[in-house]
């Protein structure tokens, strides 16, 4: 169900085979259990051993640093649903926090590999399933770092730019198959992720934590982190009816975030 200002509201996406990358935890997870909570049926990946072992949906190990990974994930999410209707691209990485000639060629490669190419491989093996369900959807995992750049974390903005590109590409290409491609763009997401990042920026900077918090917060209108609940809930509304005509499109979800520090 979608979460609304007055209360919940149903969806019905009963039918939709779905496929979630890092579905195991986190924002996928919550992905996860919200499209099953409206009737669909989801398959994921994660490569956290102790998230996959919590896991209550079908699921299996992949990294999306390995091509042949995504390529089995893909496969077997497909094999198991008997086709596919969404698949959700939320693998990513947070990469390093540190001036940019400080970065290492290794560490950008990762960043680069995990949060945009993973993208398109698993894209790459989806487009034959959807064009063979009739359409379907493709949602991306961007940032903000996606649309402002983000001080101090090149090879994430990097990616997370180049998803845009992704997106966009995509949806023009795949448009007149039905397939609708999407990019979401969370801003400060509440949980360890951003506290880990936030507390490494303030660390670099030389101020408090709780300092560099606040900071963070006063650059969004609503003064707040966003939920996961709110980034799951934007993925259930492009799947549904609601978003039929909706492709092509970064959408933040960010507290009308103005800028990143």
């Amino acid at each position: 169900m979608i979460i609304g200002a007055s209360g919940p509201l149903t969806v019905d996406l009963s039918g939709l085979r779905v496929a979630i990358t890092a579905g195991a935890g986190g924002i996928g997870r919550v992905m996860a259990d919200g499209f099953v909570a409206c009737g669909a049926s989801v398959f994921v990946s994660d490569i956290d051993a102790a998230a996959l072992a919590a896991c209550p949906h079908p699921s299996m190990r992949a990294d999306a640093g390995s091509v042949a990974d995504l390529d089995a994930f893909m496969e077997t999410a497909i094999g198991h649903h008997g086709g596919l209707d969404v698949l959700v691209n939320n693998a990513g990485i947070a990469g390093p926090t540190r001036p940019v000639e400080e970065v290492t060629p290794e560490e950008v490669e990762a960043t680069l590999r995990i949060d945009l190419a993973a993208m398109f491989h698993t894209a790459r093996r989806a487009v034959p399933a959807l064009r063979a369900a009739g359409g379907g959807a493709i949602i991306n995992l961007s940032s903000a770092a996606g649309r402002f750049g983000f001080r101090l974390r090149s090879p994430y903005a990097a990616a997370k730019w180049g998803v845009i590109g992704l997106t966009k590409t995509m949806a023009i290409e795949l448009g007149p198959d039905g397939i609708r491609v999407n990019a979401i763009l969370p801003g400060l997401v509440e949980g360890p992720r951003i506290r880990s990042v936030l507390k490494a920026k303030a660390d670099a900077s030389g101020i408090g934590e709780n300092e560099q918090i606040d900071r963070a917060l006063l650059t969004t209108s609503l003064r707040c982190f966003v939920t996961q609940n709110d980034i799951a809930n934007m993925a259930l509304y492009l799947c549904s009816p609601f978003g039929r005509t909706i492709s092509g499109q970064s959408l933040s979800v960010d507290g009308d975030l103005q800028t990143l520090i």
